[in-house]
């Protein structure tokens, strides 16, 4: 069945750096036409016939839906708990609210309420984190597929410097991760992820399992962290004292490559980022849960300019809100203080096509070409008062998207379509 949706329409052909305007297609009055759950082409209104089913958003803007790279689907109970820096975070908040989903209806609950959000803002693919209980996948995936939604999961690999009840061990994580990847990986739209948490809280031998997981299935995922904190350096260096970084750990064990998806990355140097680059790895920035726990600013023009792929990342629950709109706003700020700008073609390009891209999933996801996967999701500029005065008065679409970009949230998202539906 062919649907039609007219409104503004806005995507990216590539990425703004490279390519300044010729990267976006901006359409003021169209029609995305949409087949079997997949684009098939972006059209002129008076093509439209009266036969065809027609929603018409005229007025509000379609984009691409938002693709957050890295979240914590586990942690969504503990957003918004005060101060304290990573590895003290970990352990006063993350492990105590991580050990009771050994509960599987509790897992069920969350990952229902946590995917709920993630449409309420306009998130239609994330990179999720789970804990160490295959039932914690098994929630999140079957309410993923439940909804039809492009996910990548996995259950998190932990079997040292954690607590007894988060701990397993290498054996074990290497067994129920494979069987997790055999239930679930390629099932409509849905992809493992193999996730050690991250280096400091998993042994070599488990570290070793992991990267042979992820060479072993095809089109699998890695997800994990990397240098988002001092104090983790300085841990890794005492860990690992014959790794020259933190990403040659990584490296040693198999753990880079496309697909390989790195949370945060802020405390790296150039030869880091040129071995990331040549591995294919991606880098998740994650800029409210940076400034929330103290942990640095992302220098996101050396990563650019070393060819590393970047997305970015709410990292809930250390990340203060689900919303794109507001991760988008907090990454320019953290941008301006390292000296750097963020336009907003660039922060959109990240929302959508590059966040794609630093998933591998550009193929299938990202932008309106012929053939993707038609997620989307629908802004309303005068959702609030302020937006609307502010968006009248803009001169041109890119001060029009920054106003979105500093004073959206969720607010701003009038519908989510997945594969061309309504959510």
């Amino acid at each position: 069945m062919k649907r039609a949706f007219r409104a503004s329409i806005l995507h990216f052909l590539g990425d703004p750096r490279e390519l300044g305007d010729k990267a976006l297609q901006y359409f003021e009055d169209a029609v995305l036409l949409v087949e079997k759950g997949r684009v098939a082409r972006i059209t002129d209104p008076s093509a439209i016939g009266p036969d065809l089913a027609l929603t018409d958003y005229s007025g509000k803007l379609i984009l691409p839906g938002f693709v957050d790279t890295h979240t914590h689907y586990v942690q969504t109970d503990m957003i918004a708990s005060h101060g304290e820096q990573l590895l003290a975070w970990l352990e006063r908040y993350t492990f105590p609210t991580e050990a009771a989903f050994l509960d599987p209806e509790l897992a069920r609950e969350t990952a229902d309420f946590f995917l709920a959000e993630l449409l309420r803002n306009g998130t239609t693919t994330a990179g999720v984190y789970c804990t160490i209980h295959p039932q914690s996948v098994d929630a999140l995936f079957g309410a993923a597929q439940a909804r039809n939604l492009r996910m990548i999961a996995g259950r998190v690999m932990m079997d040292r410097n954690c607590p007894e009840t988060l701990r397993d061990t290498a054996q074990t994580s290497y067994d129920e991760s494979k069987a997790l990847i055999e239930r679930w990986h390629g099932n409509d739209r849905l992809s493992y992820g193999v996730t050690p948490r991250f280096a400091p809280t998993s042994s070599d031998e488990q570290m070793r399992l992991a990267g042979q997981l992820f060479r072993e299935h095809e089109g699998l995922f890695l997800q994990t962290h990397l240098a988002e904190n001092r104090d983790e350096l300085k841990w890794i260096e005492k860990l690992y004292p014959h790794h020259r970084s933190y990403v040659d750990v990584y490296r040693d064990f198999g753990q880079l490559g496309p697909r390989a998806v790195l949370a945060h990355g802020i405390w790296i140097d150039d030869e880091d980022r040129a071995e990331l680059a040549k591995q294919g790895a991606s880098i998740s920035f994650c800029p409210t849960s940076n400034q929330f726990l103290g942990s640095g600013l992302f220098d996101y023009e050396s990563a650019a300019e070393a060819g590393i792929r970047v997305g970015l990342g709410t990292d809930v629950g250390a990340g203060t809100s689900f919303s794109m709109l507001r991760t988008l706003g907090a990454a320019y700020q953290v941008l301006q203080l390292r000296g750097q700008q963020l336009s907003a073609a660039q922060g959109f390009y990240l929302a959508t096509l590059g966040g794609a891209r630093s998933l591998w999933l550009d193929d299938k996801i990202g932008n309106f070409e012929p053939g993707k996967e038609a997620d989307f999701v629908v802004i309303d500029w005068e959702a609030t008062p302020l937006l609307a005065r502010r968006a009248a008065r803009a001169e041109t679409l890119e001060e029009k998207l920054f106003a979105l970009m500093i004073l959206g949230d969720d607010r701003a998202i009038a519908a989510t379509h997945i594969l061309g539906e309504r959510a």
